[in-house]
């Protein structure tokens, strides 16, 4: 990106949305923080973001609901003017546990959130993009969305098709100038880990070839890359940010 643009950050609540929300409004683009439940976290990094001159606004929605998503994109573009990348990084995870414990109504919730979620942003956001010809599209999946993850059947199945829908959109894309990618990150210290002890998380350091995990902040570093024109001609593609835990 080499002016300022309008950015939507799906999950912005949670601590790899909060770094990339921040990892762009540092550089002067115009912020959208969706949440869906945590609506403090979100109006606080609202209220940091503005504190240090930053623009962002907030806004609430069930992405897997397609009208609170077409409220949502309404809402944004009405306080920011059209958008011109899609982060879609909000996510849904289940404790660990078999396959054959897991419920239908779990299945679902996974799909719902993490697979429809995407697709209903997106379906939202490229019209729009198309009409300038340009934007971009950024999906977060997973490193069990590459490797599969034991125990974690449902989520690595939504975090793979993730990787199909990117693969896919952005050969439909490409000819109106807009790419699609999609970064995977490796196990973070988020909230969505904190189930995780620290002997957990420095045993899973320790198989890495780097000897350590990414933080947040490497993730959005990743994000933001890829929606710069140094990456113009990047599409398509699964970037893997995991200190090399898929090799």
């Amino acid at each position: 990106m080499v002016n300022k643009q309008t950015v939507l950050i799906t999950g912005a609540s949670g601590g790899i949305g909060g770094a990339i929300a921040e990892r762009f409004a540092r550089q002067g683009h115009r912020v959208i923080l969706h949440y869906a439940r945590d609506k403090a976290a979100a109006q606080a990094l609202n209220d940091r973001l503005k504190r240090k001159g930053m623009s962002a606004m907030c806004v609430q929605a069930d992405i897997s609901e397609p009208g609170q998503v077409e409220r949502m994109i309404s809402q944004a573009q009405d306080y920011f003017g059209p958008i011109d990348a899609l982060v879609n990084n909000a996510g849904a995870a289940l404790p660990q546990k078999l396959l054959t414990d897991c419920t239908p109504e779990e299945w679902d919730l996974m799909l719902a959130v993490n697979v429809s979620g995407a697709f209903y942003c997106a379906k939202a956001c490229i019209p729009f993009m198309v009409e300038r010809k340009r934007g971009c599209i950024i999906n977060i999946s997973s490193i069990w969305g590459v490797t599969g993850g034991s125990c974690e059947v449902p989520y690595s199945a939504s975090k793979a098709a993730l990787i199909g829908f990117t693969r896919a959109l952005a050969k439909e894309l490409g000819p109106s100038n807009i790419r699609v990618n999609c970064v995977a990150p490796g196990l973070v210290k988020t909230p969505m880990n904190a189930h995780l002890t620290t002997e957990d998380m420095n045993a899973f350091a320790e198989q890495t070839p780097l000897g350590f995990l990414p933080t947040p902040e490497d993730i959005a570093n990743a994000v933001y890359f890829l929606s710069t024109d140094e990456a113009r001609a990047i599409t398509g593609q699964i970037v893997s940010v995991d200190c090399g835990a898929s090799v």
